[in-house]
């Protein structure tokens, strides 16, 4: 959604990019929420919660450090931004767009069918992007159902062989996995399960956590390639973004083992302080996920 706005010139570069790192923080509910299903079992409950949230916290601790930097000198921005010069502007050709071809006469008959049914261009203009969103949603819903019962079984065959090779044997097959089923959510939500039952420790989830990180960036990638060509660069430019943004966190955070222990600590002392008392895994998803961001998009409006 955030490529394609850029593209359209409803967000510019700068604005993008704080949703950028904001969606990669947003992302991780998922298998916190996925976590929560073991809240029953106290040891259980302990392993599962340190493994979501230690998601959390590498992308709070990547986000601690890229956007103040982003916003000092805007690194990220004007690394893809030549990045996306080089691979889609510098030639002056145009890039293959199948995603286009494939889905150019179903646009047409949904915008002509949108024009017969509205005479004003507001109207239109509304329609279009409510069936757009709807669209979205639903097709995104279905990939990810789909893939989740054809490649569950798979993923945890290939997460559990690489959890006890090198780590960094661990990242690649986080990125290969999530690049095939086009989600982090589910890469690291078939981890919680497995750390729960204590198959998998939390020094054996992290690696491929990050992993999927940056496997997930490729889904902006591609839905960059459908903009239309005199936008291709911006879109291409804010879905480099946030490829750069993941590397720069496994930089950060992951390269070096003291800082790689940071995360996994910060996920264990919050484990065990939500087993203490079970509230505080509630109150922790629903403040920091809902009433934060709630908090800081009113709080402005209000003044």
């Amino acid at each position: 959604m955030i490529v394609a706005m850029v593209g359209a010139g409803s967000l510019s570069i700068p604005q993008a990019v704080p949703m950028i790192m904001g969606a990669n923080i947003g992302t991780t509910v998922t298998n916190t929420i996925v976590s929560l299903g073991h809240i029953t079992r106290p040891e259980e409950f302990r392993r599962a919660f340190a493994a979501a949230t230690c998601h959390d916290f590498f992308n709070f601790l990547t986000v601690a450090v890229m956007l103040p930097l982003e916003l000092a000198t805007g690194v990220l921005s004007h690394s893809a931004a030549a990045l996306a010069h080089a691979f889609a502007g510098g030639s002056g050709g145009e890039l293959p767009n199948p995603l286009k071809t494939a889905t150019k006469w179903v646009v047409h008959q949904v915008e002509h069918g949108i024009a017969v049914a509205f005479d004003s261009p507001h109207a239109r203009a509304v329609a279009l992007i409510v069936v757009s969103m709807i669209l979205l949603f639903v097709t995104l819903g279905y990939i990810v159902r789909n893939l989740r019962i054809l490649s569950s079984d798979r993923m945890e065959t290939a997460v559990e062989r690489s959890a006890e090779q090198n780590p960094y044997i661990g990242l690649v097959v986080g990125i290969v996995v999530t690049i095939m089923v086009q989600s982090s959510s589910i890469t690291t939500s078939v981890l919680v399960p497995l750390a729960g039952a204590g198959l998998l420790r939390l020094e054996q989830v992290f690696p491929i956590t990050v992993g999927a990180n940056i496997g997930t960036t490729v889904t902006a990638l591609i839905a960059s390639l459908a903009l239309p060509r005199e936008s291709l660069q911006l879109g291409l430019t804010i879905a480099l973004v946030h490829l750069l943004f993941n590397v720069a966190g496994v930089l950060i955070v992951f390269v070096a083992p003291p800082a790689r222990r940071i995360p996994l600590r910060c996920a264990r002392w919050l484990a065990n302080v939500a087993v203490r008392s079970r509230k505080y895994a509630l109150l922790y998803v629903l403040l920091l996920f809902y009433g934060v961001p709630a908090v800081l998009i009113f709080l402005p409006r209000m003044f």
